[in-house]
C-alpha cells in the first residue's frame, strides 16, 4: 500500500465520520421554536433577565438593540464596558434599557467574563440570558427561549444564530462554525450520555437558570478564560446541569465578524484555546481539515478516485448550510475554507495564549 493509498483511506474514514454525525443532525438537532410550547400547566413564568455586554459597539447598537427592547424581557440591562465611541450615547437614550457602567477590569479578567459577571449580579431574574451586542433577535425570540427551557427542563440553553456574511473572507470561514458543529456533536448524545466532551455553547446565546448559574459558579468560575461558553457548558455537565442545544433558525441573527481582518482576529484569539492550548493539535487538526477538503481538488487530476472525496467535502458543506438556513451555494467555497484557516491558525500559533481584543491585552 503507497502512501497516497493510506492518505485516501484516512481522508474517506474522516469524511465518512463527519457524513454520518451530520447526517444524523440534520434529522435530530432541534431548531429554536419548530415547535412552540404555548402552555406548561399551571406553572408561573420565571422572571428573565436578558443581558448584554457592550464595549464600542456604536455601528452595530442601532441594528440590534431595538429587537431586544422588542423582546418581553422582564428586565433589559445593557453593561457599557468602557466604551470610547457612541454607544454611551446610544444607550441612554434608548427607551425601557437599564445601563450598568462597567466597573475597571480586575486582574486575572477577560472583558467578556468581567461584564457577564457584572450583569448577573445586577440581574434579578430566575432566568439570565445573555447574548452579544451584535445578534439580532426576532420578534418572540425570547418568548420560544423561555418555553423551550421550561419544556426540556434546561439548567443551561445555548443557541447558534443565523450567521449573516457579506464579504468573501467572512462566507470563506465563519460558515465553518456550523459545519463543525453539526458534523462532529452528534446531538443525541448530548443529554443521553454524561462526559463533558459531548457538550457545546455559543456565548451568543447562552439562557441559564438562575441556580444553575450560580451551581457552576458563573463567569467567575473561569475568569480568564476565553472560550468560556464552551468550558461553562463542560463544566455544567459535569455537574449534572440539564443542557439544551439549538440552532437559532429565523429568530436569531448575527454579523459576527465585518471583513477578512476581523475574522482573522477574532477567530484566531481563541483558536488555540479551541484546540486545549496544544499547538500541535491545533496544527494537527488544520492539517487533517486541508487533507479532506482541500487536497482532493488537486490529486483528482491525477487520481480520478479522489473525485468522490473533493465532492464529497462540498456535499457536506451544502448539507450543514440547508439546516442552518445559509445560501446553498456557499459550499462551492469549502475547499477554500482550509485554505484560508492557514492564517488564522498562524495568528493562533503566533499569539500564543496571549491576544488582543476591543483595545485591551490579555496574557
Amino acid at each position: 500500500m503507497t502512501p497516497l493509498d493510506v492518505a485516501f483511506l484516512a481522508v474517506t474514514a474522516f469524511l465518512a465520520w463527519q457524513a454520518a454525525v451530520l447526517a444524523v443532525n440534520v434529522l435530530a438537532f432541534p431548531v429554536l421554536g419548530a415547535q412552540r410550547t404555548a402552555e406548561h400547566g399551571t406553572r408561573a413564568r420565571p422572571r428573565v433577565s436578558l443581558l448584554v455586554p457592550a464595549r464600542d459597539e456604536g455601528e452595530t447598537l442601532p441594528r440590534t438593540l431595538p429587537t431586544w427592547v422588542a423582546q418581553a424581557a422582564d428586565e433589559l440591562i445593557v453593561l457599557d464596558d468602557a466604551s470610547t465611541d457612541a454607544t454611551p450615547r446610544i444607550l441612554a437614550a434608548a427607551p425601557g434599557v437599564r445601563v450598568v457602567n462597567g466597573a475597571p477590569l480586575p486582574p486575572g479578567w477577560s472583558g467578556k467574563n468581567w461584564a457577564c459577571h457584572q450583569l448577573a449580579a445586577a440581574a434579578r431574574g430566575e432566568v439570565l440570558v445573555f447574548t452579544d451586542a451584535d445578534v439580532a433577535w426576532a420578534p418572540g425570540a425570547l418568548d420560544r427561549v423561555v418555553d423551550e427551557m421550561l419544556a426540556t427542563g434546561a439548567g443551561l440553553l445555548t443557541a447558534w444564530p443565523r450567521q449573516e456574511c457579506r464579504t468573501l473572507g467572512e462566507r470563506l470561514i465563519v460558515p465553518l462554525v456550523d459545519l463543525l458543529l453539526l458534523a462532529n456533536l452528534p446531538h443525541p448524545l448530548v443529554r443521553r450520555l454524561p462526559f463533558a466532551s459531548l457538550a457545546g455553547a455559543n456565548g451568543q446565546l447562552m439562557a441559564w437558570r438562575r441556580e444553575a448559574y450560580d451551581r457552576v459558579g458563573g463567569h467567575a468560575a473561569l475568569p480568564r478564560e476565553v472560550l468560556e461558553d464552551v468550558r461553562l457548558a463542560q463544566r455544567a455537565k459535569r455537574m449534572g446541569v440539564p443542557l439544551t442545544l439549538r440552532l437559532g433558525g429565523p429568530w436569531l441573527r448575527t454579523r459576527m465578524y465585518r471583513g477578512w481582518p476581523a475574522v482573522v482576529d477574532g477567530f484566531g484569539k481563541n483558536v488555540l484555546a479551541a484546540a486545549g492550548g496544544s499547538r500541535a493539535f491545533l496544527f494537527a487538526v488544520w492539517v487533517a481539515n486541508l487533507a479532506a477538503y482541500a487536497l482532493p481538488w488537486g490529486l483528482a487530476w491525477f487520481e480520478p478516485r479522489w473525485w468522490a472525496a473533493a465532492f464529497a467535502g462540498v456535499a457536506l458543506r451544502a448539507v450543514a448550510n440547508a439546516k442552518c438556513g445559509r445560501p446553498v451555494w456557499e459550499a462551492a467555497l469549502q475547499p477554500l475554507g482550509p485554505i484560508a484557516l492557514g492564517a488564522i491558525v498562524a495568528r493562533g500559533l503566533r499569539g500564543g495564549r496571549g491576544y488582543a481584543w476591543k483595545g485591551r491585552r490579555y496574557a
